[in-house]
């Protein structure tokens, strides 16, 4: 917008002159040329006509006393065409009567000039005009701009109520989808997990930092610290900081005043005050906007939110449990994230191990998806096969529990009610295809024996893997990651299979 207006400004303004006398346009030229506007001349209304629509002028001077239609005729036409109709007419004529005056500013003229003229008259009048014209350009901009940015905010607000609606009820739906799955487990990792939680149950008050790669079911930690806590009866409000639209991050966070900001047509309570007597989730923590970093700051150690607009601060009591899958520490030490911020934040630190680190869990995730995924669809939950679970178990999951998920369902949708095999599975192309499974599948011996040279250890791995999958060599190259002819000079026997 600024660029268009800077544009406007540096070009010259267009003014055209409609008349039949050829002296009449001379003097007017003369006297507005040297100002800088650029002037268009026609000795005729019809002629005028053309010239306005093409070269869209800022202003018009029109002739009243013209041989065929006259000045109102053609002023009427200007303002029945949209590409002429906003711009300006200034009348020129010698007729004086009050009828003839009121004629003009009938059709649409807005000014009216009486000849013999004086070029200085004539001159003023014409930047009175195009002073008020460009004026009334930009309110109409400044409106336009006005009117979005309340569509802007009205839809802003809109989706805002939505989600406070939703929020508890939509989360606490997938948290009973997957019950507690992302603790379903024997891993010593879990096993922790589940004690800290139990601590954490009897310390209402204690802010809790949760530290993990995506899809490590770091909201289901919080749910279990909150569901388990005296505040279990209270609100449970998750907020993701990365989908906080900046300018609306203060309001959202704490409320506002009807009236505060344009489009603030209520009042609005924020997610703190949402989530009074409960716990506030503040999801990607270390994507929070710096400015927002001291606001929070300062609620988390006064317990006090200011709405926006609001004169007085109101009292809150919310746990606030975050959650990053970020290095804060490396933030903190760079200035990206407040230190004190940070402190506050971790009094309690609880970190979600990616599934990789605790693969012995992957069956029994993979059986508790399976289960709940044919419940859901109506299905006889079928198996899974030796060599659908080694080649998960020995997949590295960068997409964590969720990963597993989605992998789980998609098999479930295609083995169709078949055993689920190996062949149903779409592992994701960035998780390392050979070099984690075959540290997996090599006896424990044979890795810690530094005598064992690579051809040996490829060896057992592709027997280690052959074993696995009941001799199956197309399941035990998948499994392996490698070309089935690799297996083949390995074994040649097994090609007999």
């Amino acid at each position: 917008m600024n660029q268009e207006k800077t544009r406007e400004q540096s070009r010259r303004e267009k003014i055209l002159v409609i008349d039949d006398t050829p002296a009449n346009i001379d003097i007017l030229t003369a006297a507005l040329e040297p100002r800088g506007y650029e002037i268009f001349a026609a000795p005729g209304g019809e002629s005028g006509l053309k010239i306005a629509i093409r070269a869209q002028p800022d202003l018009i001077l029109l002739d009243v006393m013209m041989p065929g239609r006259d000045g109102f005729a053609i002023c009427r036409e200007l303002k029945a065409n949209d590409a002429t109709r906003e711009i300006p007419v200034v009348f020129i004529t010698a007729r004086q009567e009050t009828a003839s005056v009121l004629s003009g500013f009938r059709v649409g003229a807005v000014d009216y000039i009486l000849k013999p003229f004086q070029p200085e008259e004539v001159v003023t009048r014409v930047e009175t005009h195009l002073k008020m014209n460009r004026l009334t350009r930009e309110l109409q901009r400044k409106n336009t701009e006005l009117e979005a940015e309340v569509a802007r905010r009205r839809e802003a607000e809109e989706a805002r109520e939505k989600a406070d609606a939703r929020f508890s009820t939509l989360s606490a739906r997938e948290a009973q989808r997957w019950g507690l799955a992302g603790f379903i487990g024997q891993s010593r990792m879990m096993r922790k997990i589940l004690k800290d939680i139990e601590r954490l149950h009897h310390f209402g008050r204690t802010s809790v930092l949760i530290t993990g790669e995506s899809g490590t079911g770091k909201e289901l930690v919080a749910r279990a610290i909150h569901h388990g806590s005296p505040r279990a009866a209270g609100p449970f409000i998750p907020v993701n900081c990365v989908a906080i639209p900046g300018e609306l991050a203060e309001s959202m966070l704490f409320g506002h005043m009807r009236g505060s900001f344009t489009g603030a047509t209520a009042d609005r309570k924020g997610w703190f005050e949402l989530a009074d007597g409960g716990t506030l989730f503040l999801d990607e923590i270390g994507d929070m906007p710096a400015t927002l970093q001291a606001k929070l700051l300062r609620v988390l150690e006064d317990g006090e939110i200011t709405p926006v607009g609001a004169s007085h601060s109101r009292r809150v009591d919310v746990r606030v449990i975050s959650a990053t899958n970020a290095d804060l520490d490396a933030r903190t030490a760079s200035g990206d994230f407040r230190r004190d911020l940070y402190f506050r934040l971790a009094r309690f630190v609880v970190v979600t191990p990616p599934l990789r680190e605790r693969s012995e869990d992957v069956p029994l995730l993979a059986a508790h998806f399976l289960q709940l995924f044919a419940v859901e669809m109506g299905l006889t939950p079928p198996q899974l096969t030796p060599a659908a679970l080694a080649l998960l178990s020995g997949h590295s999951f960068p997409g964590n529990i969720r990963e597993l998920k989605n992998l789980i369902e998609r098999a479930l949708i295609e083995c169709g009610g078949e055993p689920i095999r190996p062949e149903h599975f779409r592992l994701s192309r960035t998780a390392p295809s050979s070099s984690s499974q075959e540290t997996k599948a090599v006896p424990h011996a044979a890795v810690g024996d530094l005598s064992l040279n690579l051809e040996e250890a490829e060896q057992a791995l592709i027997h280690r893997a052959l074993e696995q999958t009941g001799g199956n060599v197309a399941e035990a190259a998948r499994l392996l990651g490698v070309n089935r002819s690799r297996i083949y000079r390995r074994f040649p026997q097994s090609a007999d299979a």
